[in-house]
């Protein structure tokens, strides 16, 4: 019967955990589409990079929703069961806790280790090609032509349209908006040309037999300005990474180093699949249900769990590359807290029932 009852346990826990990670990661991956997305209009990145950034981002981010999708698998997967009276069957027949932790247990080491080849590995790696491939759609950006018929924009401070393009590179019926501060420029031209500096970093719009519209939007006052001639310098921001360089090192190269931030930065990889494991044990005292209580009544106490802990990881993680804390401690007296922290909250209640009734008697 253990073996069965093991086995549906963690049949329960896989499917509930696979679950609610593949809907975390649909909305993670949202959240990218609309990043990468900005950032590709922002620096004109060509189309083919796009979706790269997408995988990439997602494998990056994979290792922070596996222990949070793991351990509301968990969770859900006993609330279902303590709800059902699953559970209260099984412990009516004499199964005792180690039946019920051991395919627990077995999952959480499996996925711990590979959420540690993910981390110490995979993540890094990813993290570098992201940095790669940004830095060279931004440069392939920078250097792109006006394509006609398409909008262009420049870091936000401009954007140029032009109706046609000429076989010599002319630009005909062009429109040009340039952001000067508080300032707007809107000038319209027959024919115009562009060039780019060395660096790709100044492109000139040179426009020719047009009128220029200047003020302040909002405002009664603006200028009207025909010309024959009209030069439009446009400054290209730095495209700038969110991911620190340091993020991207491989883990063998943090191992041998002495600086406080790289080793905040290993010990940050060592803890993530140190968290799935911790995570997973105590969900399970946590799904425990009372008699009458809803299946998803424990749901929001694990979220606060989970919140506890990652930010109290995050911020060890601050601490340690500061030097606040030894390096020999690491990150580990964050899991010892957790653990502490669940272990009164599980015991509490009995301990003091308990005491109760010593003093009663």
């Amino acid at each position: 019967m253990g073996k069965i009852l093991g086995r549906y346990i963690f049949r329960e826990v896989v499917v509930a955990s696979v679950v609610v990670t593949a809907v975390l990661l649909v909305i993670l991956l949202a959240n990218q589409v609309a990043v990468v997305l900005e950032r590709a209009a922002v620096n004109q990145f060509p189309q083919g990079v796009v979706l790269q950034l997408i995988w990439l981002g997602a494998l990056q981010n994979l290792s922070i929703l596996i222990p949070v999708g793991l351990l509301l698998g968990v969770v859900l997967a006993f609330g279902r069961m303590y709800h059902d009276s699953e559970m209260a069957a099984a412990l009516a027949c004499g199964v005792g806790p180690g039946t019920v932790y051991t395919p627990v247990a077995l999952l959480a080491i499996v996925v711990a280790a590979g959420l540690a080849w993910l981390t110490l590995s995979l993540s890094p790696d990813a993290t570098a090609r992201t940095l790669s491939l940004r830095s060279a759609a931004a440069r392939a950006g920078r250097f792109a032509a006006i394509a006609p018929g398409k909008f262009r924009t420049f870091g936000g401070s401009a954007v140029v349209y032009a109706e046609d393009v000429n076989p010599d590179g002319t630009l005909g019926n062009v429109f040009v908006e340039h952001n000067r501060g508080p300032r707007v420029e809107v000038a319209l031209a027959e024919r115009a040309r562009h060039s780019v500096t060395a660096d790709g970093m100044t492109h000139t719009i040179t426009l020719y037999d047009g009128e220029r519209f200047e003020g302040v939007p909002g405002s009664p006052q603006f200028r009207i300005v025909r010309f024959a001639e009209h030069v439009v310098p446009i400054q290209v921001p730095t495209p700038s990474d969110v991911v620190k360089n340091i993020e991207a090192q491989p883990t063998q190269d943090l191992i041998g180093s002495r600086d406080p931030e790289k080793r905040a930065e290993l010990h940050w990889r060592i803890a993530l699949p140190t968290m799935c494991l911790v995570l997973t044990l105590i969900a399970v005292p946590l799904a425990r249900l009372r008699p009458r209580q809803g299946r998803y009544s424990r749901v929001w106490l694990t979220i606060v769990v989970y919140f506890a802990y990652s930010n109290l990881v995050s911020a060890g993680r601050v601490w340690l590359a500061r030097g606040t804390i030894p390096e020999f401690l690491g990150l580990w007296w964050t899991h010892a807290a957790i653990v502490l922290l669940a272990l009164a909250f599980i015991a509490g209640p009995r301990m003091l029932a308990n005491l109760r009734l010593r003093l009663r008697s």
